[in-house]
């Protein structure tokens, strides 16, 4: 007998909630371990220029390609999510990811990491995160949408940091003992690629016959353009996608932090990765503390005011004198990383309110994806040119003063969004 079963053997109702909140740690383990490798330059940017003997600006053109795969992949990750079995591309996903881990590892030449780099973003974008979300919205009753995402993105981040916490103390370890930091780096990217292989193992083995998967491959009664005319006619879909579209922005801001602070404040990078990574720590507290209270008093009013929290705490991080304390700092940035965090958390528990139809769900999600995440593309460019045209801190700062009105832009796009659905209920 599956675990599915076995759990389902017992009591009705506490058997189905055992396998809702089974199946939702298997997906949130899932896409903790997805993304850092992906984005190992939030802690290690330095030591990769140097390892892979790149420039910054050949690091922004490879995150720039895994944008715009992001990009052409989201719609078709929807179309794809409502078709296929969350369990067959999810571990897909983890293991593509992590057996091109295995091969970044081997600090490859240039051409090698342009078809990488594409690799992860097929990976992460056309079979793992319309899958992901559908899976979630799926599991949560309509009452739960903010906890459950919030827990997810919260979740997530406790893994990463988790991960992120044993790939700077393996790193430091190296470093100390007088290793090279070349040869440092290939032990935290082993770390990462092997927890994805692993978590994919698990996913194939017990993340069977759920909720989620036996929503998905619905007999389909409409063809594709309908369905995205039935979408593209909903206003709350183009609010929401403008709302990630701002918060992503402003969550983009963090990956910057290590550098600004090394160049700003004068850190070593591990005295910078450790501010980073205790960052990190922040997501569970931000976004489960923001999807707990989104469901208690207001998503949008909470999602609000966190994304306008955020955008001043940048320009405060901008205004941050040099030679000012460093536990201000410290907490400067913490705030920052929790505020972003509940962003995260929250925004696309807005989808609901939406009243997507589940059999489109995939596909909303996919839709909303295309320009809600377009940041991937265009922002390591903006950050790159801003380091041309302003070299040292000056760049940085910009870059983030540009970040923060973004954010101020969200903020009224998350008021807008919650008065147009209070005339939608008042209308019904």
């Amino acid at each position: 007998m599956k675990l599915a079963d076995t759990l389902l053997a017992a009591s009705p109702l506490h058997a189905r909630n055992r396998l809702r909140f089974f199946q939702f740690g298997l997906l949130l383990l899932a896409a903790g371990a997805i993304y850092p490798l992906l984005y190992l330059r939030q802690n290690f940017e330095t030591t990769i220029l140097q390892s892979f003997q790149i420039s910054s600006s050949d690091l922004g053109v490879f995150y720039s390609m895994l944008g715009v795969v992001y990009a052409v992949s989201y719609l078709p990750s929807g179309w794809l999510a409502d078709r296929f079995p969350p369990r067959l591309l999810i571990a897909f996903s983890l293991s593509a990811v992590g057996g091109l881990g295995l091969w970044f590892a081997t600090f490859p030449a240039y051409q090698a990491l342009e078809i990488i780099f594409v690799g992860w973003g097929l990976a992460a974008g056309l079979t793992f995160w319309a899958a992901l979300l559908k899976g979630v919205k799926m599991l949560a009753a309509a009452n739960e949408q903010g906890r459950f995402f919030g827990i997810l993105d919260g979740g997530r981040g406790l893994v990463e940091a988790v991960l992120a916490s044993i790939a700077l103390a393996i790193f430091a370890f190296h470093v100390e003992q007088g290793g090279e930091a070349k040869l440092a780096l290939r032990q935290v990217i082993y770390l990462y690629s092997f927890t994805c292989l692993a978590i994919a193992v698990l996913i194939l083995l017990f993340l069977d016959r759920g909720v989620a998967e036996r929503a998905s491959g619905a007999v389909r009664q409409r063809s594709l353009l309908a369905d995205l005319r039935l979408l593209l006619g909903i206003p709350q879909i183009w609010l929401l996608a403008v709302i990630i579209f701002c918060g992503y922005q402003l969550f983009w801001a963090t990956y910057s932090f290590s550098a600004y602070l090394q160049q700003g404040y004068g850190m070593s990078a591990v005295a910078a990765g450790f501010i980073t990574v205790t960052k990190l720590w922040m997501r569970p507290i931000g976004g489960i503390g923001g999807g707990f209270l989104g469901d208690r008093i207001s998503k949008e009013g909470v999602l609000g005011l966190c994304m306008l929290l955020a955008s001043l705490s940048l320009f405060g991080l901008i205004l941050f004198p040099g030679r000012a304390g460093i536990y201000f700092l410290l907490a400067l940035v913490l705030l920052i990383g929790v505020l972003t965090y509940a962003i995260r958390g929250l925004y696309w528990a807005l989808l609901d309110a939406c009243r997507v139809p589940l059999s489109v769900t995939g596909l909303a999600i996919g839709l909303i994806s295309v320009i809600g995440y377009l940041p991937d593309i265009f922002l390591p460019m903006i950050n790159t040119a801003f380091a041309a045209h302003y070299p040292g801190v000056d760049g940085s700062r910009f870059y983030f003063a540009y970040i923060a009105c973004c954010g101020l832009l969200g903020t009224a796009a998350v008021f807008y969004f919650k008065q147009l659905n209070k005339q939608g209920e008042s209308v019904r």
